[in-house]
């Protein structure tokens, strides 16, 4: 076996608010270099040869991930207007099909775009929308290559299936149709990636013809673009780690200018659905398809954890309250629909959704017997309808199409994704328990174990907590893997995720960013202390800002884990927000703070993974990066690796390994995925001895 890479130490000095901090792997951060490629390829290399031994067992577990899935499978068809949409995918094929049926479910069906096809040979595709228009004759749709999230947009007749001329390149996520099918809006990226641009395009123009709409120069904000289910409005949503504004454009009137809801206020959060005017009700004063009818908003004014208001068409700015604020709920979404208001929520960190009938009716909430649970949204196009679609899922129940009737409350199973095998729920026992932390606050556990398991057990134990994002407990059937071979699994549930509310997630934010890490610490020792965990065999697990939580805990407490597993870790957090040229660091100020200001520079400083590396016995690590990732630069992880190997006294392997043509996601394909998942498992396993 060749020995580990050891690339020069060339150090480069930074003096910033009277400290000098010296960075020896700079020059890793040039991603034209001949050197730089080179080293990665060498990391990979060295990855492959120390993880070699378990090369039978990743190819066992990639079968048994293989084995529990149903690889020719198929969507519920979703209804819309004369068709039902669905996806499907096929035994063997990287990729899903996009299709629709006339007339009912069974219908004969039409394939949209397959993007097996598109992707060819390609060793990394993705598509970054597909929307049909509202007469359902075309649909927009976009590629990229390379993991770099900059998309080609083209549009194709869904009749004759053939591509129209049309072709638009450096797009991003998101898109709208105007109503009468002849226009299309959709974003496009500054230099750092921040979408800051609305553009509008005409069907059968060249693509240099396109309006722009829209510009946000504020560099904290980005621009999003969607369309009201009622497809009256196109809503334009500013959005930055604090403040929200939103601008609307009627679909009716395409090439008129968007207007404002409500000017931002620096700390108010604020999202907007349409609800039309209903028989009975006075019309607006705005014409056009959005001629009357309101806005269901959800707020953060005077409300941290959010209420509903409502406000006229003709003047969105007058909020009227609907539904209040409550201390012990979070909201965290809502969905308009003919009759009814779906809001989604979360109390106790468990989310759940509640209904508000337009006619006045007491709200209603939906029951389940889990507390450790997952419901989200599922695909619900139509808006004249009282039956909504929502995904549930927990980690012992596998994702679960359920659907409602909402005035009456009937509940349908449509789809359960099959577990091929013998599983069975019922063998695993699902459970909430709660860690003290330092300061005495009360971070919530999602667990899951063999229910008949005796005494501790091997732990992998996963994080993420950032961006007020809910790491909410999903079903895996990669993690049967671990659990079939004696291994329990938990989430941590840490400050500065949504879990809690508001606070939770200003709690674990900017100068309080050390308690996220303290939590995690926290989680794993009661897990140790309560007899669930073998505290001799814990590891930990998580991606981007989940690796920085990962990453910051292992340098504090190395010797309570015995492997990390790091995926495109944020590590080299100083350095990053220092440099405004890179993709969207100015907007991540708000969250971890500007380093550039001394406060900020010392609480980040004090916690920040690359610079607090130090001579000790680090456990193994294997990390994760993308040559083309937009989000967390390949050389994080390249430069943690190189200055943890230096560091480390242990002789524990420490790893990294380079998908040198994919992005910040991993491998596009799904067998690709499943690979992936099965070098990690197999790494955790042979790290907790199992």
């Amino acid at each position: 076996m060749s020995d580990a890479p050891s690339p020069p130490r060339r150090p480069v000095s930074r003096t910033l608010h009277g400290e000098t901090v010296v960075d020896a792997y700079r020059w890793m951060q040039d991603r034209e270099s001949a050197e730089v490629i080179a080293h990665l390829r060498a990391e990979n290399r060295y990855c492959d040869e120390r993880l070699a031994h378990l090369s039978e067992l990743r190819e066992t577990l990639f079968q048994e991930i293989r084995s529990r899935i149903q690889e020719s499978d198929l969507s519920v068809p979703a209804p819309k207007g004369p068709w039902f949409y669905l996806t499907r995918t096929e035994e063997g094929r990287q990729y899903p099909v996009s299709c629709r049926r006339r007339g009912s479910a069974d219908g004969p069906e039409e394939i949209l775009l397959d993007a097996n096809e598109l992707a060819g040979d390609s060793a990394y595709f993705g598509v970054g929308l597909f929307e049909v228009s509202p007469d359902h004759a075309l649909a927009a749709w976009s590629t990229d290559y390379s993991g770099a999230e900059l998309y080609r947009l083209r549009f194709r007749d869904l009749e004759t299936k053939r591509d129209l001329e049309d072709a638009i390149e450096g797009s991003y996520y998101g898109g709208a149709w105007s109503a009468d099918s002849k226009s299309f809006f959709y974003t496009r990226p500054d230099d750092a990636m921040r979408p800051y641009q609305l553009w509008r395009h005409e069907i059968g123009k060249p693509g240099g013809d396109d309006t722009l709409v829209f510009q946000e120069d504020d560099e904290r904000f980005f621009l999003e673009v969607d369309a009201s289910r009622s497809e009256d409005w196109i809503f334009v949503t500013l959005q930055s780690q604090t403040t929200s504004e939103v601008w609307m454009l009627d679909a009716a009137e395409p090439a008129q200018p968007p207007r404002c809801v409500r000017p931002r206020e620096p700390g108010v959060e604020y999202w907007v659905d349409h609800l039309r005017k209903r028989s009975g009700e006075k019309s607006g004063e705005q014409g056009g398809a959005g001629d009357g009818g309101e806005l269901a908003i959800l707020t953060t004014l005077d409300a941290p954890n959010g209420r509903i208001a409502r406000a006229p068409v003709s003047n969105p700015s007058r909020w009227e309250d609907w539904v209040a604020h409550r201390e012990d709920v979070k909201l965290d979404g809502l969905d308009a629909f003919a009759a009814h208001v779906v809001a989604w929520y979360r109390k106790q960190g468990t989310s759940g959704i509640a209904v508000l009938p337009l006619d006045g009716g007491d709200p209603r909430e939906l029951s389940f017997d889990e507390e450790v649970r997952c419901v989200d949204a599922a695909t619900n196009l139509e808006y004249e309808t009282d039956r909504l679609r929502f995904e549930y899922e927990s980690l012992v129940t596998p994702s679960s199409l359920y659907e409602e009737t909402l005035t009456n409350g009937e509940r349908r199973l449509l789809k359960r994704q099959p577990v091929l095998g013998d599983y069975r729920a019922e063998d695993w026992e699902a459970r909430r328990e709660w860690a003290s932390a330092a300061d005495g606050e009360r971070i919530p556990i999602s667990l899951v174990r063999p229910r008949d398991a005796r005494g501790p057990l091997p732990l992998v134990l996963y994080g993420y907590g950032a961006y007020e994002s809910n790491t909410d407990p999903w079903f895996s059937a990669g993690r049967l893997s671990l659990l079939e071979r004696g291994v329990a699994f938990a989430i941590a549930h840490v400050r500065g995720g949504g879990e809690l509310g508001r606070r939770w997630y200003e709690g674990g934010k900017l100068a309080a960013k050390h308690n996220s890490f303290g939590d995690l610490i926290a989680c794993a020792e009661h897990l140790v202390d309560a007899g669930l965990a073998d505290g001799e065999r814990v590891a930990i697990r998580g991606g981007s800002a989940g690796g920085l939580l990962v990453a910051a805990a292992l340098n504090q407490r190395p010797e309570l884990f015995r492997a990390v597993v790091a995926e495109v870790p944020f590590v080299d957090v100083v350095n990053t927000l220092l440099d405004e040229t890179l993709p969207l660091t100015v907007t991540e100020w708000e969250e971890w703070g500007n380093p550039a200001l001394e406060e900020q520079y010392a609480w980040i400083r004090a916690w920040c993974p690359y610079e607090n590396t130090r001579p000790t016995a680090y456990p193994r690590v294997l990390a994760t990066a993308g040559l083309n990732d937009p989000r967390v630069s390949f050389w994080e992880p390249a430069k943690w690796v190189a200055e943890l190997r230096h560091q480390s006294t242990s002789g524990e392997p420490v790893l990294l390994k380079t998908e040198m043509g994919a992005g910040h996601g991993g491998p596009s394909g799904r067998y690709d995925a499943w690979r992936e998942e099965a070098l990690v498992l197999a790494f955790l396993l042979d790290s907790l001895g199992c």
